[in-house]
């Protein structure tokens, strides 16, 4: 019945091309903004939820305003309550939320950070149904507000992406978050190739995509081919870490290749036969992000 579903709207989208391209494209971009309901979740990510409910009770937690919604943000002292050396910023990846991040805040709260770690619109406990580049750099514009400015932030896949853009200021409107660093694990370079492929997977015509960049245009006030990260990192030399595994499936062993090329001040980690999810639970993952943190890296660059 999917398989069916699916080829009626593929059929639908192709012929949209030819008779209401601009219709066709805003339809497929509110298509891809819509996330999956947080509260309806497979028996492996409810168990991950109910495995990290009590590291998850440890947290405060603040509901923060944004232009669009509300966000929820959990803010975790350092371990034994000592001063902090500063503050990391976490940022999941789509169809995650903060509780799939616990290694990672571990790790930089036994280093001796706070970390403020927040779920992304429509994600986790924060409100709505819809996410994009822009609802994500404002959600991360109110928290740098609250609890900035950060020693780093710390994204996995698209949260790596969120990252990158609103350390650039990619966003009209909004300002550059202050952030010493970035850590960027399984994060994806380039959303025009996304969007290339989530056309591709709906069967858009040229003029629907074309009508697709236009919706990015208006909702994030630039160009959809602005958004290419290592292009991003190469003007604005923020120090970076990439961490990436060659055997990632959802996002291609290219896109750490093109952030490495960005400059001298972005560096390559592979943590090889990690995929793009088991990295984040992966020990020798979560000593690199934080030694590149606290300037004691131990880093593989791209040959």
């Amino acid at each position: 019945m999917a398989s069916f579903v699916f080829k009626v709207i593929r059929n639908a989208f192709g012929i949209a091309e030819h008779v209401a391209p601009g219709l066709c494209g805003r339809a497929a971009f509110e298509l891809f903004c819509r996330t999956p309901n947080p509260r309806s979740l497979t028996a492996g990510e409810q168990r991950a939820v109910d495995q990290a409910a009590r590291f998850m009770a440890e947290a405060r937690r603040h509901c923060l305003t944004t232009r669009k919604g509300r966000i929820t943000v959990f803010d975790f002292k350092p371990q034994g309550g000592t001063r902090p050396l500063g503050t990391i910023l976490v940022l999941h990846g789509w169809r995650s939320r903060t509780e799939y991040m616990k290694s990672v805040i571990e790790g930089f709260r036994d280093a001796g950070y706070r970390v403020v770690s927040l779920d992304l619109p429509g994600h986790g406990q924060s409100s709505g149904r819809r996410l994009n580049m822009a609802l994500a750099v404002d959600a991360v514009r109110v928290a740098g507000e609250w609890f900035g400015p950060f020693a780093a932030v710390a994204g996995h896949s698209f949260g790596g992406a969120v990252a990158v853009n609103a350390a650039v200021g990619a966003v009209a409107g909004i300002p550059p978050l202050a952030t010493a660093r970035l850590v960027l694990i399984s994060a994806p370079s380039s959303m025009p190739a996304i969007f290339e492929d989530f056309g591709r997977f709906l069967n858009l015509g040229p003029r629907s995509q074309l009508a697709v960049a236009a919706e990015v245009e208006r909702v994030t006030g630039r160009r959809l081919e602005d958004f290419v990260g290592s292009v991003q990192l190469a003007t604005v030399p923020i120090p970076a870490l990439v961490i990436h595994a060659p055997d990632d499936r959802e996002v291609s062993a290219d896109d750490a290749k093109a952030f490495a090329r960005a400059g001298d001040h972005v560096r390559l980690f592979w943590a090889r036969g990690l995929g793009h999810r088991r990295i984040l639970f992966d020990p020798e993952v979560v000593s690199e992000a934080v030694g590149f943190v606290t300037a004691r890296p131990r880093l593989a660059r791209v040959n």
